[in-house]
């Protein structure tokens, strides 16, 4: 694992880690909504660079070690309002972060590559096969949706808990965590506590901001429905989703999959809004 730090034309920092021979098939993942790099596992990317991949995973703006825009304001009170359909101005757009992606495979030299996408990461994703089809060879989308407003909604119970006061300290953001995972956990999978907490700390260890996962969010709640672009793109294409999915519904999936000409659509018993390690194979 080689990490290091992109400064992109944009002045926005990337921070990235890379897996495998640097003259494998490049594969670009892209991680949700407040997660950073290390969400995707280390032993996941290793077994993909021994496939023969060229595995690259990223911090996002806004969580890591990567830029974070203070200075572009977001608050709770925007974020409840958008969510139930009120219009307002995102700190920045999906297409932005689709724009940071590609400023990272510029500064690799990389002209296209295999990208897979979670959640958040793969709006970016669609967004980049959309934005620049050229460059993205095969395109998978996880537990996301097409932006269109009526699918792939989330179930209005988390909000409260996905606007709870900042953690202050690296104790309660663990704990918040534990919260969390537990109420968008895969009830067919289920995670290990000690696992979860070990991930926690690292990811406020990392670097993590409540405020640029507020940007985050305004980037999501405002982004286009992109069902008709989808139906333009010819890559390859697997969407995967969980059927117990409560953060983005899966018809958000299923949206996903039918807009693309050809994809592939894998539902899976019992996942909800995770990457369980016994999924890895």
């Amino acid at each position: 694992m080689r990490e290091a730090v992109a400064t992109l034309p944009s002045g926005v920092d990337i921070a990235y880690e890379t897996f495998g021979d640097e003259a494998g098939r490049p594969l670009l993942l892209i991680m949700g909504l407040g997660g950073p790099a290390l969400w995707w596992d280390v032993a996941l990317c290793e077994r993909l660079a021994d496939a023969g991949f060229f595995v690259v995973r990223f911090d996002n703006r806004d969580i890591g070690r990567s830029t974070y825009f203070h200075q572009q304001r977001a608050t709770r009170r925007q974020v409840v309002q958008v969510f139930f359909g009120r219009r307002s101005v995102a700190p920045y757009t999906m297409a932005q972060l689709a724009d940071d992606a590609f400023g990272l495979l510029d500064h690799l030299g990389i002209g296209a590559a295999h990208v897979t996408g979670v959640s958040m990461g793969g709006m970016i994703a669609q967004t980049m096969a959309i934005r620049h089809p050229e460059r993205v060879r095969s395109l998978v989308s996880m537990m996301s949706t097409s932006g269109k407003r009526t699918v792939g909604w989330q179930d209005p119970r988390l909000l409260p808990m996905a606007l709870l006061g900042r953690a202050l300290d690296r104790e309660s953001y663990v704990a918040s965590s534990h919260r969390v995972s537990k109420a968008i956990g895969s009830p067919g999978f289920p995670s290990n506590f000690d696992a979860r907490e070990r991930r926690a700390g690292e990811t406020w260890d990392r670097g993590i901001d409540p405020d640029g996962i507020l940007r985050q969010t305004m980037a999501v709640l405002s982004q286009p429905d992109r069902t008709d672009d989808l139906g333009k793109l010819t890559m390859p294409t697997t969407v995967i989703h969980g059927t117990a999915d409560r953060l983005v519904h899966p018809s958000g999936g299923r949206a996903t999959a039918a807009a693309i000409p050809g994809a592939e659509l894998l539902m899976i018993k019992g996942l909800g809004h995770d990457l369980p390690p016994s999924l890895h194979r």
